[in-house]
């Protein structure tokens, strides 16, 4: 800080450079993950504070860390019954290594504090390692909600990102894996987010929601099937029987569903301003918008369309390379189907009800688009929309046009 003091530049100023360079909606472990993006958002404060250049807050912003980088770096490969953790460390003479053998525990809770004495024997202390698994789902909740409570630092990576760090080479086991993941922490630092347990509400309105989802294709399977043996010349009535007493059950069992998600969502102020705010757009119902609401509480940026439309699985990506390989731009499909499918569902609406979408839709077949693919498209407006009410917190206007303040600036000097 000294040092760039004696450059012309005060505390405050850095300050306010840092913020105007780093506006990030998620806690990062550290400022050094920087694109041109971020970059370009300092043009407007840099031209008030031109003596702080933005290669000068980097370098600063690159050494902060670097000093907040932990001493140590654990790994951890979690399976059903057991999981097993490995410790790394840099050292500048003699590099990456690891310092602490594999060591497998069991997967079970009262273990747990087993594994905490052994991060303790090892000097991985909360204020100088950071802990990173792999997201196996409820695999290794438990383990994640112990060491959080006991104030560890817990990453939790997909695995196919990090299966890309390494080549595909040499031994696949629980210790090796765990030696890599570990090794993943240390070389993507600057790449981590913190992870933090989701509230009790939204995990149960989360669980709720999935068991909702199972029920609705239980039903749907039975009347497909009841529908089919209805036509057979030969007739069984205890079949028949059966299938709508089974179908009968499911509905009642789905309306208990709803009531109880009602009820938890009444009791959350924030989740019932948000999902009363996202049912004043066209096409999202009371089902889609209690999605959006717990999507938007684990999607990294919940307010940013484009990368919730990544999260969710609607964005499409070119997959070109050279002259051999043409195909067409086609999202990936990763992320909670459940979602995709209710936000596609709700464009199909619009498209028929909604008249903006229904001559945007027939403008673009028209000019020769795929149905689909203007659905598609549909549906990341309607993300947009989402987005941009939750941020403002402000309902849906019909009719609404946003006028940029440039354009609006030049129109009041012509006039």
């Amino acid at each position: 800080m000294m040092r760039l003091v004696e450059q012309g530049l005060n505390k405050s100023m850095l300050l306010e450079g840092r913020e105007a360079l780093i506006a990030m909606k998620t806690q990062p472990l550290c400022g050094s993950k920087l694109d041109s993006s971020d970059v370009q958002e300092t043009n407007t404060w840099r031209k008030f504070n031109p003596q702080c250049s933005t290669n000068l807050i980097l370098h600063h912003l690159h050494q902060e860390a670097e000093m907040n980088r932990p001493k140590l770096f654990i790994g951890i490969d979690v399976a059903s019954e057991t999981f097993t953790s490995s410790i790394g460390q840099f050292e500048e003479e003699r590099g990456w290594k690891i310092v602490a053998k594999p060591t497998t525990f069991e997967n079970d809770y009262d273990t747990f504090s087993q594994f905490r004495y052994w991060l303790e024997t090892n000097q991985a202390l909360p204020a100088n390692c950071i802990i990173c698994m792999e997201a196996t789902g409820v695999y290794g909740e438990a383990l994640a909600y112990f060491l959080v409570s006991n104030g560890y630092q817990v990453v939790i990576e997909a695995p196919l990102k990090v299966k890309r760090a390494f080549d595909p080479e040499g031994h696949k086991s629980d210790p090796v894996d765990s030696r890599q993941i570990a090794e993943y922490a240390y070389r993507f630092f600057d790449q981590l987010r913190y992870w933090e347990p989701k509230e009790v509400a939204i995990e149960q309105i989360k669980t709720l929601l999935t068991l909702r989802e199972q029920l609705v294709v239980q039903k749907t399977a039975h009347k497909n099937a009841n529908r089919a043996i209805k036509r057979k010349v030969v007739r069984n009535m205890l079949a028949e029987g059966i299938h709508d007493r089974v179908i009968k059950g499911l509905e009642e069992e789905i309306k208990e569903i709803e009531k109880e998600i009602k009820r938890l969502v009444d009791e959350d102020p924030a989740s019932k301003e948000l999902q009363t705010l996202l049912e004043t757009i066209p096409g999202i119902g009371k089902t889609l918008a209690t999605f959006l609401v717990v999507t938007m509480h684990s999607a990294p940026e919940p307010y940013n369309p484009k990368a919730l439309a990544a999260y969710i699985g609607i964005c499409p990506y070119e997959d070109s390379s050279g002259s051999s390989r043409h195909k067409k731009a086609t999202s990936r499909h990763y992320g909670p189907s459940a979602m995709r499918r209710l936000i596609h569902l709700a464009a199909m609406s619009v498209r028929q009800h909604c008249p903006l979408y229904t001559h945007y839709f027939a403008r673009k077949v028209a000019e020769g688009k795929e149905k689909q693919l203007v659905i598609n498209n549909i549906a990341n407006k309607l993300l947009k929309m989402v987005c941009a009410v939750a941020r403002t917190k402000t309902p849906y206007i019909a009719g609404y046009r946003s006028i940029h303040p440039q354009r609006l600036k030049n129109a009041l000097k012509t006039s």
